[in-house]
């Protein structure tokens, strides 16, 4: 049975629809929840991958959530010294780029919304996106991106859209940062627009009463998306050794 450990930073915020799967899988899943005091061992070496996920802090605010420090120790552990399977979505992707030398900055303009994400030629002879079209489009819930991984010469970018370059990349053949949310369910519009920072970014962006337009908007994409969740984790369970 594989073992995968999967890094949370809010309880509503879970591998989603890819957690169903492996459930279905009879993979054995350990949650960290770490904005809840969760340690995340020194012995990572038991567990086959990592996941990552979002939340609603960046990457920058160690001084207010002081085990953001440790979980970059741990990632950079998984990731660049035991070299395992990782994949992180949105704060993961961000916490990724981090750690193998980019720079987590403020984007130009948020994006929030069912929006397109275009891919590279790159993902032609990627494991995981082979499958996938040259457009999707998917969930985006994200003020902060990833930049400056141009002098990493183990990073290759997979996917960008018109206000992120780096929606999709992967450091060597092992790790992937994810800026987007494909991993969603039905649910998670809903419960995501309880989180007090979520919504006031969902109103910034969309004006008052956004959130019901944008659930009602990714139901009509969930079909897809939770299809391309379905090739992404059959074909990251090949990474899985």
């Amino acid at each position: 049975m594989k073992n995968i450990i999967i890094l949370q930073h809010i309880k509503i915020e879970d591998p989603g629809y890819i957690k169903d799967l492996m459930i279905e899988d009879g993979i054995n899943l350990t949650t960290f929840e770490l904005d809840e005091g969760e340690k995340i061992p020194d012995n990572l070496s038991k567990f086959d991958a990592m996941f990552c996920m979002g939340g609603p802090m960046d990457t920058w605010m160690e001084k207010d959530y002081p085990w953001l420090i440790d979980e970059k120790k741990a990632i950079k552990k998984f990731v660049v010294d035991l070299k395992k399977p990782y994949l992180g979505f949105c704060l993961g992707c961000q916490l990724l780029g981090e750690i193998v030398g980019g720079k987590v900055v403020k984007s130009k303009n948020p994006e929030i919304g069912m929006l397109n994400i275009d891919f590279s030629e790159n993902k032609n002879n990627d494991l995981l996106f082979s499958e996938f079209p040259k457009k999707i489009t998917s969930l985006q819930w994200h003020s902060y991106e990833v930049q400056e991984l141009e002098n990493n010469k183990d990073i290759t970018l997979l996917a960008s859209s018109p206000e992120t370059k780096y929606q999709i990349f992967k450091y060597k053949n092992l790790a992937y940062g994810i800026q987007f949310h494909i991993e969603v369910k039905k649910t998670t519009v809903g419960e995501w627009g309880c989180v007090p920072e979520y919504k006031s970014a969902l109103e910034k962006q969309l004006g008052e009463g956004a959130l019901e337009k944008f659930d009602k908007d990714s139901q009509k994409h969930m079909p897809t998306m939770n299809n391309y969740s379905e090739i992404l984790y059959n074909n990251f369970k090949k990474l899985i050794k």
